[in-house]
């Protein structure tokens, strides 16, 4: 089921969803759009999401779109820096799918 990229990493579908993002906005979306949002491997292209979501959790993908967050600045003491970029993944399942994870 993992699909090979561009750069010649094969990513099985276990290593594309590194974890769900439940937050107020994401069970909004789940509940009300049947949408649900996932942090993903910065590797993954949006085939690589549709084919792990469907492979993990037995549901039909309509629709994928990914984003880039950009890392934060933080400090702490007398170093600054910044947090990691981070990919997320918003999915939407067909209507007689729904994943639930609680």
């Amino acid at each position: 089921m993992s699909e090979v990229l561009n750069r010649g990493v094969e990513l099985a579908p276990h290593e594309v969803i590194l974890r769900p993002l439940v937050t107020e906005k994401g069970v909004h979306r789940s509940s009300r759009h049947n949408a649900y949002a996932f942090e993903v491997n910065r590797l993954a292209t949006k085939g690589d999401v549709r084919s792990a979501i469907e492979h993990l959790f037995n549901v039909k993908v309509l629709k994928v779109h990914t984003a880039t967050v950009k890392g934060k600045p933080r400090r702490a003491r007398f170093r600054s820096g910044n947090t990691a970029d981070w990919k997320k993944a918003t999915v939407t399942l067909s209507e007689e799918h729904k994943i639930d994870f609680f």
